[in-house]
C-alpha cells in the first residue's frame, strides 16, 4: 500500500489549478507503534498536509518522544508560542515552546496528576486548567511559568463531584469551567455527568447528569466546547457509550446551565461519537464518531440546537479533526487508543466544497504507526477551530 492514496482524477485537477507558489499547511501529528510491531515507538512528525503541495503527506521533521510516554493529546496556549502535550503513562504533562527552534520537549512535573487528558488555557493565557482522569483531579498551573497552582477534587459530594475528568471547555466571560466525567482509565466504571467550577478559583459549583437513561447513566461524555461567536454561551458535548450529542445553555438569571440532548447517532448506525470542530465563523459543527468511522456535519447557526446535515465517511477510530486555513479541507485522525477495531491508523482527507472523501494519507500507518492527535503549527492555525478538549 502507497504511503498517500488519492484519487488520481481529483489529484489532476488539484494540481493543474495549484499555483507554484502553494501555501505550506504543516501540522503536528503525534504517534505511537501499532500493538503488533516489535519494538515500541512514540514520537511527533511534523507533516505537510497541503494536498496541492508537492510534499503533500511526507513527513518533513520528527520529535522522538519517550517510548512509555503514551502521548496522547496536543494543545495550545492563546498566542500559540507553546504547545502543551498531555500523556496517559507516569508523566501526564510536557510542553515545547514553539518560538525556539529545534523543538524541545520539557516535563512539567504534576505529582497530583494521573492520566493526563485535556487542557485549556484562560483566555488571558495565564493559566491552564490539566484533567486527570486516573486520580480525579484537575490541576490549576501557572501558564507563564508552567508550574502546579492548585489541585481541585472532590471535597463535599453533596455539591460537586470531579469523577475521571477527561474533556475540559473555559468561559471566562462568564467565570466558568466545565469539565466531563468520562470512564475508569481502565474502562471498568463510567461516568455520567459535567461539573461546572469557578474559573478564578477553581471552587466546585455543581454537577449535572449527562445521559438520557437514569443515573447512573454510564453514557461517559466524553469531550465539551464553548461553540464559538456567540450571545448566549453554549456548551456542546459527546457522549461517547450512550452515541448522542448534548448541549448545555447559559441562564445568566440562575447563573447555571441547563443541558439537553440535540442529536442521537445511533439511527445512523454510528456509535462512540468523540470530537468537535468549529470553522472560525461557528456556523458549522464538525462530530467524529469511531464506530465504524464518520464525520458528522451540523449547521450550527442555532447553537442551542445544531441542524444535522450529513455525514462523510473516514476510518475506523475516526477522532480529531483539523481544517484547512481556507476551510476547503477537513483532515480526519483515524485511531483511539490503540484499540482493535478502532485504530486504522490512516488521516482522511475531506474537501468541504464538495463533502465527499479526496483521499487517505497512509504515511504512519504504513510504518505501523498509529496517529494519536493532529494540530496545525500556529503560523497555519485557524482562531474558530482552537480545541477545548
Amino acid at each position: 500500500m502507497k504511503p498517500i492514496r488519492l484519487f488520481s482524477l481529483t489529484l489532476g485537477v488539484l494540481l493543474v489549478g495549484a499555483t507554484l507558489a502553494s501555501a505550506e499547511l504543516l501540522a503536528l501529528v503525534n504517534y505511537e507503534s501499532k500493538p503488533d510491531q516489535p519494538v515500541r515507538r512514540e514520537g511527533i512528525a511534523i507533516m505537510e498536509m497541503d494536498p496541492a503541495s508537492p510534499d503533500f503527506g511526507k513527513i518533513l521533521m520528527e520529535i522522538p518522544l519517550p517510548p512509555d510516554l503514551v502521548a496522547h493529546h496536543i494543545f495550545f496556549n492563546r498566542d500559540r508560542t507553546k504547545a502543551y502535550v498531555t500523556a496517559l503513562g507516569i508523566r501526564p504533562l510536557h510542553v515545547i515552546d514553539l518560538t525556539k527552534f529545534p523543538y524541545r520537549l520539557r516535563e512539567v512535573t504534576v505529582p497530583d496528576c494521573q492520566v493526563g487528558e485535556d487542557l485549556i488555557v484562560s483566555e488571558d493565557n495565564r493559566t491552564w486548567f490539566l484533567t486527570c482522569m486516573g486520580s480525579s483531579t484537575v490541576i490549576m498551573g501557572d501558564a507563564r511559568t508552567d508550574t502546579p497552582m492548585k489541585t481541585v477534587k472532590t471535597t463535599d459530594p453533596a455539591v460537586a463531584t470531579i469523577l475521571y475528568p477527561h474533556g475540559i471547555a473555559i468561559h471566562n466571560g462568564i467565570d466558568r469551567v466545565l469539565v466531563t466525567s468520562t470512564v475508569k482509565p481502565d474502562m471498568s466504571d463510567q461516568g455520567d455527568s459535567v461539573t461546572v467550577l469557578e474559573a478564578s478559583t477553581g471552587r466546585l459549583l455543581s454537577t449535572h447528569k449527562i445521559g438520557s437513561k437514569p443515573a447512573p447513566a454510564k453514557s461517559a461524555p466524553v469531550e465539551i466546547m464553548f461553540s464559538p461567536n456567540t450571545d448566549v454561551p453554549v456548551v456542546h458535548i459527546t457522549n461517547m457509550l450512550e452515541g448522542t450529542l448534548w448541549a448545555g445553555v447559559w441562564d445568566s438569571a440562575s447563573s447555571t446551565f441547563a443541558f439537553h440532548q440535540v442529536d442521537d447517532f445511533g439511527p445512523r448506525g454510528q456509535g462512540m461519537p468523540l470530537e468537535m470542530l468549529y470553522n472560525a465563523k461557528g456556523d458549522r459543527l464538525f462530530v467524529t464518531t469511531a464506530k465504524p468511522g464518520f464525520v458528522n456535519l451540523y449547521d450550527n447557526s442555532d447553537p442551542r440546537q445544531p441542524k444535522f446535515l450529513k455525514t462523510i465517511s473516514a476510518a475506523a477510530g475516526a477522532h480529531h479533526t483539523v481544517l484547512s486555513s481556507d476551510e476547503r479541507y477537513l483532515f480526519v485522525q483515524n485511531s483511539l487508543l490503540n484499540l482493535e477495531g478502532l485504530s486504522d491508523g490512516s488521516i482522511t482527507v475531506i474537501d468541504l466544497k464538495q463533502d465527499k472523501v479526496l483521499g487517505s494519507i497512509d504515511t504512519l500507518k504504513a510504518k505501523g504507526y498509529n496517529p494519536n492527535c493532529i494540530m496545525p503549527l500556529p503560523n497555519h492555525f485557524r482562531s474558530g477551530s482552537l480545541r477545548a478538549g
